[in-house]
């Protein structure tokens, strides 16, 4: 039945990581992958919250595996460095590395807290 969840999760998951990064994107005149990041950092804050949390085992595949797991994208932030990097935006491929790996990290740490604080763990 679990799988089951985990469907349902990425079916709101995936359009929400989708519309983020649109709006988002289309609010910064950049080529910084501002929309990637957000959508990201919002998966990695919600996992974080739902880890700490220690919910069930099918709250975690509803909402961890499923909606976290197809709200962030690996590939996509890997795909877009590169893309920086290749049209000579090293700066900016770096810095996205760097800020994307801090901002993710200090994201799920807080989450984690925020859940254990919420919900007593």
């Amino acid at each position: 039945m679990n799988w089951l969840l985990v469907i349902v999760g990425a079916a709101v998951g995936a359009p929400l990581r989708y519309l983020t990064d649109r709006t988002v994107q289309a609010r910064h005149d950049s080529v910084f992958p501002w929309g990637t990041m957000a959508a990201n950092t919002a998966g990695s804050l919600i996992l974080g919250v739902v880890s700490g949390a220690a919910v069930s085992s099918g709250t975690y595949a509803l909402i961890g595996t499923g909606l976290c797991g197809t709200l962030t994208t690996y590939s996509t932030f890997s795909y877009e460095t590169l893309r920086l990097a290749e049209r000579g935006w090293k700066f900016f491929s770096a810095a996205n590395v760097l800020v994307s790996l801090f901002v993710g990290l200090g994201a799920v740490f807080l989450g984690t807290e925020l859940g254990r604080g919420f919900f007593g763990h």
